[in-house]
């Protein structure tokens, strides 16, 4: 019987299995940022310990960086102590750092992808949650603690339980107006936020094959909602295209002794998986979370559900639901009133999410009742958009342009919800308080639909925008 990529991953970065059953793991790639790393380097620091590899250590900075007025000191006195921070120990400690000064700043998730650091085979980690954004290219990639930060620094090894794996296949061809926010959305809706706890996710099928890497990255992103320890995409063609070239990938005839091996990784034929689950892409729609966990979702055009078509065990959360978000059972989701749109963050922030974006925007004005903005996720993307002149398509609608960071999808920031605004939102977690405000509501939805509701105000289909 065949290996899942999972499994030759692990194997080959086992380095001994531990008294408590745990799995010592190498990890290949660490990827650090202001807000969990600092306490990490001061432990290393009272142990008089060294990074043990600085060469596989990158940090940047996204979480607390203002996207609008950058100048320091930082108005917020704690962003600047952790921007002070992680400037003095990438230095004491020789690991390389993405500052506000450098063209590779931007959100971890999407320059390690943009600089070719990511790549198919390794075992990735960093301390944030989202870190299965990188099994988007056959990585093996989770999110840490601080404590682990500090065990990876100070060894390259982090003490994990084996996993067991899930291949869910999605087949069939998405709808005008669905995307891979639509996707991973149902995938979480139909098998809850608890239903991958001590798995890994393997998604596969033809409607992912015919994703491009920007796509399978926001759908290996929300694995984590899903309970999903790590989610990954076997490589191909598109992930090798995708990193040619890129400054931190292997080059000429590395390059290709690369891509040899990296196939060799890929999940075999008859590979074994613990579980298989089966969706239907064709027949997905837009779809809009209603609730405050991120499988309480409907497709726009359905009502929120009654408790009586609920399981037992997801009554209370429901109700808990409705009295937050101000929603009645069985109400429609089009039409709730929006008051903020935010189109960023590492689930959305990508080139091709503002191009899906801008496409719904260009020609139209955002509503008056709304405060809409738009937060590349890195320089390099920002740089891209400006070039192709969606800036400006922005800008003329209403639309706040502003620097890259993750901004309002965690609110660590100045990027803050208001009283109990809500907000459309094309990140990843729709929890109570998540975007800075105690009773601030958060609808996630695909980029495309977060700029349909700035242009009416409310929920709303965007298919009748493109069509």
């Amino acid at each position: 019987m065949g290996k899942s990529l999972f499994h030759k991953v692990w194997d080959a970065h086992a380095v001994r299995t531990l008294p408590s059953g745990q799995t010592q793991l190498f990890i290949g790639l660490h990827l650090i940022h202001e807000v969990t790393s600092p306490q990490a380097f001061q432990m290393l620091r009272e142990r008089n310990l060294k990074v043990a590899y600085p060469d596989r250590t990158f940090a940047t900075v996204d979480h607390i960086v203002p996207t609008h007025e950058v100048s320091r000191p930082f108005a917020d006195d704690m962003a600047e102590k952790m921007m002070t921070a992680i400037e003095q120990n990438a230095k004491e400690f020789g690991v390389t750092l993405f500052d506000l000064n450098d063209e590779r700043q931007g959100i971890v998730h999407i320059i390690g992808p943009e600089l070719g650091l990511t790549q198919p085979g390794m075992t990735i980690a960093c301390g944030d949650s989202h870190t299965s954004t990188h099994g988007a290219f056959g990585a093996i990639a989770f999110g840490i603690g601080t404590s682990q930060v500090r065990d990876i620094m100070a060894t390259q090894c982090l003490a994990m339980e084996p996993l067991k794996v899930r291949r869910i296949e999605v087949s069939g061809e998405l709808q005008k107006g669905v995307y891979a926010k639509d996707v991973i959305l149902n995938i979480i809706r139909n098998l809850g936020v608890k239903g991958g706890v001590g798995y890994a996710y393997e998604f596969a099928g033809e409607t992912i094959e015919n994703m491009n890497m920007e796509e399978r990255m926001s759908i290996c992103n929300m694995a984590i909602e899903g309970g999903a320890r790590a989610g990954y995409i076997n490589p191909d063609q598109t992930t090798y295209d995708y990193l040619k070239g890129r400054p931190e990938a292997p080059q000429g005839e590395a390059f290709d002794r690369a891509v040899e091996w990296w196939k060799s990784m890929a999940s075999d034929k008859d590979a074994h998986y613990d579980d298989v689950y089966k969706l239907d892409g064709a027949a997905l729609e837009p779809t809009v979370t209603w609730g405050i966990t991120p499988s309480q979702s409907v497709f726009v055009n359905e009502n929120v559900p009654a408790l009586a078509d609920l399981e037992d065990d997801e009554r209370h959360v429901a109700s808990e639901a409705y009295e937050y978000m101000g929603l009645k059972p069985n109400a429609p989701i089009a039409g709730m009133p929006v008051n903020v749109a935010f189109i960023g963050s590492c689930t959305n922030g990508r080139i091709s999410d503002l191009r899906e974006a801008a496409k719904i925007v260009k020609g139209h004005k955002v509503s008056s009742s709304v405060k809409a903005l738009v937060v590349p996720g890195s320089k390099e993307v920002l740089k891209a958009a400006e070039a192709e002149g969606l800036h400006e398509i922005f800008k003329e609608a209403g639309f706040e342009w502003r620097g890259a960071g993750c901004s309002m999808c965690l609110a660590m920031n100045p990027d803050k919800l208001q009283g109990n605004e809500v907000c459309a939102s094309s990140s990843n977690r729709n929890f109570k308080g998540r975007q800075g405000s105690p009773t601030g509501r958060t609808l996630l939805m695909s980029p495309a639909m977060v700029a349909a509701a700035a242009l009416a105000g409310e929920v709303t289909d965007v298919r009748t925008l493109l069509n």
